[in-house]
């Protein structure tokens, strides 16, 4: 097999690493958001409560998550699909990750916008919609296209719940062609041609919000 038909039969398992990473961010984005937003507003018990289920989920390890929340779901009467507990497990990991650099945004901006924001009569809420978040977003870019990334690449460990994506049609070509050096180091390229496209979207989406809040500032 040459390198290109090695990659276009690992591309057989493409759909199912998409849809994983596609439905895994659903998760992520919203927990990264919430997650950080709560972890730097709340106080007293709230604040360790929020902080003890976004360190839950970036301290444990994503194999034994995914074995724990596939096997031991059906005991208690929950029945998820591979792809269910696959997106579930890694957008959560990856959003208690992005939690963190919401976070960061938000205490890395000057405090006095925000009491200037309610001395105007604005709810916190609303100092948090339209004033905060916007000069935050720039900030979080870099960690979210990073998040993205590490999310389409851990996607590799759902072959451990029996899903058929990239990695698990390599284990099946490398068994069948006994040829394991060639076959995974087309895993890698065919990993490396969708990752890079992401890593030069986020180097540009990153600039463009930079130049954005250049223009703001000046006016």
């Amino acid at each position: 097999m040459t390198v290109l038909d090695i990659v276009l039969s690992i591309y057989e398992g493409f759909g199912i690493t998409a849809t994983v990473t596609m439905l895994g961010l659903l998760y992520a984005i919203p927990f990264a958001l919430l997650g950080g937003v709560l972890q730097h507003f709340s106080t007293g018990i709230y604040r360790w409560g929020v902080t003890a289920i976004i360190e839950f989920w970036r301290s444990s390890p994503v194999i034994v998550l995914l074995y724990a929340f596939y096997y031991s779901l059906p005991a208690f009467g929950i029945y998820l699909s591979g792809i269910a507990v696959g997106a579930m497990v890694l957008g959560l990991n990856a959003g208690a990750y992005g939690s963190q650099s919401v976070r960061a945004a938000l205490q890395s901006l000057d405090r006095g916008q925000r009491e200037a924001g309610l001395a105007l009569g604005l709810s916190r809420l609303h100092v948090l919609r339209f004033i905060e978040l916007p000069q935050a977003i720039s900030a979080m870019v870099p960690t979210f296209i990073n998040e993205a990334i590490q999310l389409i690449k851990g996607t590799a460990l759902v072959s451990l719940i029996t899903l058929t994506d990239m990695t698990f049609r390599a284990k099946q070509l490398s068994q069948l062609s006994y040829n394991p050096v060639g076959i995974y180091s087309g895993l890698l390229l065919a990993y490396l041609i969708i990752c890079y496209p992401v890593t030069i979207f986020g180097r540009f989406l990153h600039a463009s919000l930079g130049k954005g809040r250049g223009r703001a500032d000046e006016l």
